[in-house]
């Protein structure tokens, strides 16, 4: 498994050394992103939710799971930490599901790295501090409808193929060759206090006009999910295990180590940069990193 990601990332690394190449030089001390990645495969899909029905194998629609590798109904912080993960970084040990993507009755799932981008949800992207170990919330609803689901304050494009874009639904068709993809954002303030609320959403909250209301003070990284299926051409038939494509959403339950969350959180969405999954700004690279080769934390 470890092999395999070590060359997926290979791939992308080449392929981010080639934009290096053709890009403008940034300065030093220029703010253009204040982001890192968590670039992780698909582990397994089941139809558990230890967030929302913790303890109740089967409850739940189907889900895809990336990250930790041990995720199940029964899943808690402790079982997460002594898991393993799908993730570039072995330190992070979360887990990430969203609904499975089905053709008909066929499961739709990939092999390629799914990108989990943590970013500033603020202006004042200095103010980010990291997860609680053991955070979890759901973003999104699942019970959206289209128009609900277009002015959700985490819908970024909807869902998007070839040059269609802006799509509330899943689109009937879509080019032959492309891939289906959507992104979405969540809230990314804290109310300081709780690692879970009884609708699994309350102790979290987007910021307003930039900062985090006094109900919820924290600034934590905003997490969007920036998710592609392998799936073009006739897409009637296609459709989340939880419904249309109004439904989709996504849980989120943190179990990164807490000094190497606290150094990608630092070093760059605090310092402004673009980073990869090892915390490295290929714009900037006089700004050195955060993970040796290895994706381990550099002491």
């Amino acid at each position: 498994m470890r092999a395999r990601l070590a060359a997926l990332a290979a791939v992308a690394l080449a392929a981010a050394t080639t934009a290096m190449i053709v890009a403008p030089n940034a300065s030093a001390d220029e703010v253009t992103h204040h982001e890192f990645q968590a670039n992780c495969t698909v582990s397994h899909a089941a139809e558990n939710d230890p967030i929302v029905y913790p303890g109740r194998p089967g409850a739940s629609h189907d889900h895809t799971f990336i990250g930790n590798t041990t995720t199940d109904a029964y899943t808690t912080t402790e079982s997460l930490l002594e898991g393993d993960t799908t993730c570039l970084v072995p330190d992070d040990k979360s887990a990430y599901w969203f609904p499975t993507l089905f053709d008909g009755d066929e499961p739709i799932l990939t092999e390629w790295q799914l990108v989990v981008y943590y970013k500033s949800g603020v202006e004042d992207y200095t103010t980010v501090e990291p997860f609680p170990q053991g955070l979890r919330f759901v973003a999104g609803d699942m019970l959206a409808t289209p128009g609900e689901f277009e002015d959700a304050p985490g819908t970024v494009e909807g869902y998007e193929c070839g040059e269609s874009y802006f799509n509330w639904d899943i689109p009937e068709w879509c080019p032959e060759d492309s891939w289906l993809n959507i992104r979405y954002q969540s809230p990314s303030c804290w109310d300081g206090v709780n690692l879970d609320s009884e609708n699994h959403k309350s102790h979290m909250a987007y910021p307003v006009e930039g900062s985090c209301p006094d109900t919820h003070p924290v600034a934590v990284p905003m997490i969007e999910f920036k998710i592609h299926w392998p799936v073009s051409g006739d897409l009637s038939q296609v459709e989340l295990s939880s419904g249309q494509g109004s439904s989709w959403h996504y849980d989120f339950f943190n179990a990164w180590e807490p000094e190497t969350l606290a150094a990608m959180v630092e070093h760059c969405i605090n310092g402004g940069l673009q980073c990869d999954s090892r915390g490295f700004d290929l714009y900037k690279p006089d700004r050195g990193s955060v993970l040796d080769e290895n994706y381990e934390l550099i002491r």
